[in-house]
């Protein structure tokens, strides 16, 4: 079976391990490198820096026509694609004898979209899980060829919770692609009617609303850790909110203040305790840490 695979971040390179145990891989396919760091030079994605290091013929298409000719000059028997960053157009999902599968790191329909993780934490669900689908033209919106579950902890974050998904979707990929692709493995159809949506978070919306329940401001801590990383105004600087608890009772609303030795900022039901802080310029440290530097002075939230 030759595989061609498309994947951009870290957490796609445990299922191009894993593929490489069932297929011969003849391509990988990932975004351009892009300006990174201070600097802002040119840094590869983390899976081009694996398919290197393993030996595997890489490729980096600026657009979809380029990415459908890279495509049909592999010749694959099937395409696996796991957060690639990309929608496929009809050539390119042409390109290979049985087509394309995606790996999703949610249950689907529920989460469709490119923040499945960060958007089930932040609901407070309870499961989650990875969907192996085909792919078509739609949003991950393709039948489903296996799933797998597994329980979100209470201290999960959005990392955390990734990384375990990157395995067990690189263990469902190894265990059904083979039988998928010699057609002993039928999908099903999704229920649309059942479908949530799963966008892009940016920088801009992990701002954390004080008018909003404590406990929502806790699970957005947790799903946008280490990234894009919760965030407030407070007084005129941006202060990153790195872990953080809750309390039924609190300041007025958007208002630090010490309570019991710790930072409490005031919410529309209670406090949101901010355990560990990250001011501009500094290192993280505990919130207590943060608000004895202002000599306990209380602070405002802007939002």
């Amino acid at each position: 079976m030759r595989a061609v695979f498309l994947g951009t971040p870290s957490a796609a390179i445990a299922s191009l391990g894993f593929l490489a145990e069932v297929a011969d891989v003849v391509g990988v396919i990932t975004r351009p490198d892009r300006p990174r760091g201070r600097r802002r030079g040119p840094a590869a994605p983390p899976v081009k820096t694996a398919a290197k290091e393993w030996g595997f013929p890489i490729g980096q298409p600026e657009s979809r026509g380029e990415l459908a000719a890279v495509l049909e000059r592999a010749h694959a028997d099937i395409g696996v694609v796991v957060a690639y960053g990309m929608l496929l157009d009809r050539r390119s999902l042409d390109a290979t004898r049985v087509g394309f599968v995606n790996v999703h790191f949610s249950l689907l329909p529920r989460w469709r979209g490119a923040a499945p993780v960060e958007h089930s934490i932040i609901a407070g669900d309870t499961k989650t899980g990875v969907s192996l689908m085909s792919i078509d033209e739609g949003l991950d919106t393709g039948p489903i060829i296996a799933i797998v579950e597994t329980d979100i902890a209470e201290d999960d974050t959005g990392g955390i919770l990734t990384a375990r998904l990157s395995v067990l979707g690189a263990q469902l990929l190894a265990n059904a692609l083979p039988a998928f692709v010699n057609g002993a493995l039928h999908p099903a159809d999704q229920i649309d009617t059942a479908a949530t949506q799963a966008p892009r978070l940016t920088p801009a919306e992990a701002r954390l609303d004080p008018a909003l329940p404590a406990e929502v401001l806790v699970r957005t801590v947790r799903a946008l850790h280490p990234r894009p990383g919760a965030w407030l105004t407070v007084d005129t600087s941006r202060l990153g909110v790195l872990r953080a608890g809750w309390v039924p009772s609190g300041p007025d609303l958007g208002r630090i203040e010490l309570i019991g030795g710790m930072p409490v900022m005031g919410t529309s039901d209670g406090g949101l305790v901010l355990l560990e802080v990250v001011a501009e310029g500094r290192r993280p440290q505990p919130g207590a840490a943060w608000m004895n530097g202002r000599r306990g002075e209380p602070a405002q939230v802007r939002w």
